[in-house]
This record gives C-alpha cells, structure tokens and sequence, in this order.
C-alpha cells in the first residue's frame, strides 16, 4: 500500500510540473476515483452511504506529508434488534472483532484493502482520474486563451480542407497550444495559404464546449488591422494617438480613423512611419490590402470629407432626418468619391456611421 501511494503522491507532483494542474484538484480526483472503485466492487449492498449521524459510511484520507492513502469504511454498532441496514450498521458482536471495547452508538472504522479491487473497478477509477486530468487540461486551456480574446496571435497552418476551403491553425499562448478552425468566411479573400505558414489571427471568442474550448479566430476581422497598428505604431501602443474607427472590407480596403492626444504628433505620419514602413509592414501582414488613414473629428461635416478621400470634397450637409448627409464633390472626382462598386462611399459610411448621398457639383 506504501509503494502504491509513494507512486501516486509523485504521479501527482510530476502532472503539477507539466500540466500545471494543482495537486489539490488531483487528489480530489483521487479520492472520487477510489469511491467510484469501491461502489463498483461491492455493488450489492456495502456500496457506501450515510451513517445516523450524517456522516460519509465510506472515507479516503490522503496524508500528502506521509505520502499515505487511506480508505476506510465505517459503520455504527447498533443492538440487533435495530440492525436494518448491514451497508452502515454493524451489531456488538461484529463489531467487537474490530474493537474490543466497542459500545452501542459507536462508529467502527473498517479499513479498505484498494489492492483487492476488482479489473473493473480499477478501469473505472482510472477514467475518472483520467477524466479529471482531461477537465483540468481543457479549463487550462480555457483560461488562458480567454484572456487572449479580441488580441493577436501567431498560429501555424497545419491542415487546410480542400473541400470546405476551411484552415486548421495551431495556436499558443504561453506554454499553451490547441487547435482552431479558421473558416473560409474568415479568410482574407485572394489569400493563398499553404501547410506550414505562420500567420496572425484576431482571436474572436472562446467558448467552452463539453469536448474542450473553442477558440474562433479570424483574420477578417477590423480588429486585426486595430492590433496590428498597436504592435507596430508605439503612439498607439502607449496611447499618445487613439484609433477612433475602423471599417474593412478584407482583402481589399480598410479605412480606420484616427486622432492625438498630443497636438504635437500628427496621428497619420504616426501610422505611416518613416518612409512609410510601418504602415507597409501591415499591409505586407494583410496581403496586400490598402489602407487610407485619415484624421478623425469631432466636426461631421470634416470628418465624413476626410472619409471619402482620396476624393476631393466640395461641400457636407448634414441632414436632419437620422445620421445622413448630402456631400457634393466635383464632377471630376465622382466615381473617385463612390469608388469601383462603391466601396469607397460604402466604407466611408461605415467609419463614421452616416448615410452618405453623393453628387457631382454639375447636379445640384
């Protein structure tokens, strides 16, 4: 019994050290999964239960100074005449086998041999530490990359289905890994990835699944070109200059506002860095994709003509009927302003959450 606990209480140490899974969550496991051996060995009545006085008829000690587990089943000595239930009673005679002095109303501790259990009650103690080894691994995994949501990390294509278009990538954070699907739907659209690749993903929401966490990932998403200027840009990283909005179209265009805190520092030669490296790098990360900064505003009528450039802008009214305006532009820069199928006009929209109706100066 010594040996088999002097294995245990390091077992239990070694998946501590390499797991991160506490040594009282795993005694805990311990003990259930030698209840669970006990029951399924004595399935006909001494299955264990509870004594008069409320108590556990059967109890696992574990002694982590000694290295000892113990399991003991314990009964009340009861006068033959009120012996009804022989799983937590005992009468004077039996119980005088165990302890000599032993008196009506006392409690009798039997100990439990767990070397005699039976195959399958030593299969089933097993899956229950198992079990609670695999819960342990998953609420790991689950903390962790919860506390990663809506930031980035780097994952490594490992598998794409030819079928579906869908990418499993193999993401960490810290010393932790688990598999997420990347659906075609969050893909960039023209991305061609293959086995191998490392990538960036904006990492959506984590859920927790009764097979372990999911963790939805994208790299569609405006909050990954948000990130990426945190990462690359310290005047955002340090909050000098605010990212106000953003609107993406991925793979294509993305148009984000921003502003300083600093008069000091202008936000857009911020963002495009030197030679326009920083701005370049992202564009790099994101295949390609074009992104035009513009100054954010407190004034509508400034910050919605910002956010049709490069269109040149003649004149904004704001309208009174919801969050829309009229922008007149010269009859130059119209398909300029509305952009190929709109784009421009429509991401415009987005960023500043107006309507916008566009004219050329000829039709008003």
């Amino acid at each position: 019994m010594s040996v088999m606990n002097a294995e245990f209480f390091e077992a239990i140490e070694a998946i501590e050290k390499e797991k991160g899974i506490p040594q009282d969550y795993m005694m805990d496991k311990i003990r259930t999964a030698l209840l669970t051996a006990f029951k399924r060995d004595n399935p006909d009545g001494e299955n264990g239960g509870k004594l008069d006085n409320g108590e556990d008829s059967v109890v696992v000690d574990i002694d982590p100074a000694k290295k000892v587990i113990t399991m003991s089943m314990r009964k009340m000595v009861v006068a033959d005449e009120d012996l009804v239930d022989p799983s937590v009673q005992m009468n004077l005679d039996e119980a005088r086998h165990y302890a000599k002095k032993a008196q009506i109303g006392d409690v009798i501790s039997i100990p439990v041999e767990t070397r005699k259990f039976g195959r399958i009650a030593a299969q089933a103690a097993k899956q229950v530490i198992i079990q609670g080894i695999r819960e342990a691994e998953r609420g790991i995994i689950f903390d962790e990359f919860t506390s990663k949501e809506h930031e980035i990390l780097t994952g490594v294509v490992s598998r794409i289905d030819n079928r579906t278009g869908n990418v499993s990538i193999k993401i960490s954070s810290n010393s932790e890994f688990t598999e997420a699907m990347l659906p075609v739907s969050e893909c960039i659209k023209g991305e061609t990835l293959t086995e191998g690749d490392r990538i960036k993903v904006y990492v959506v929401e984590v859920r927790k699944l009764t097979r372990g966490p999911q963790v939805l990932i994208s790299r569609t998403h405006p909050g990954l070109v948000k990130r990426l200027f945190e990462l690359e840009v310290p005047e955002i990283f340090d909050g000098t200059v605010e990212i106000r909005s953003i609107a993406r179209e991925a793979g294509s265009r993305t148009k984000m506002a921003v502003a300083s805190a600093d008069p000091e520092v202008d936000p857009i030669g911020a963002c495009v860095g030197p030679r326009g490296g920083r701005v370049a790098s992202i564009v790099d990360e994101l295949g390609g994709e074009k992104i035009d900064i513009i100054k954010y505003s407190e004034d509508p009528e400034q910050y919605i003509a910002s956010a049709l450039s490069p269109a040149e802008v003649v004149s904004v009214d704001i309208l009174e009927e919801g969050r829309s305006c009229r922008v007149v532009v010269p009859d130059s820069q119209l398909s300029l302003a509305i952009g190929k199928e709109g784009q421009n006009a429509r991401l415009a929209a987005k960023l500043t959450g107006y309507k916008i109706d566009i004219k050329p100066v000829s039709a008003v």
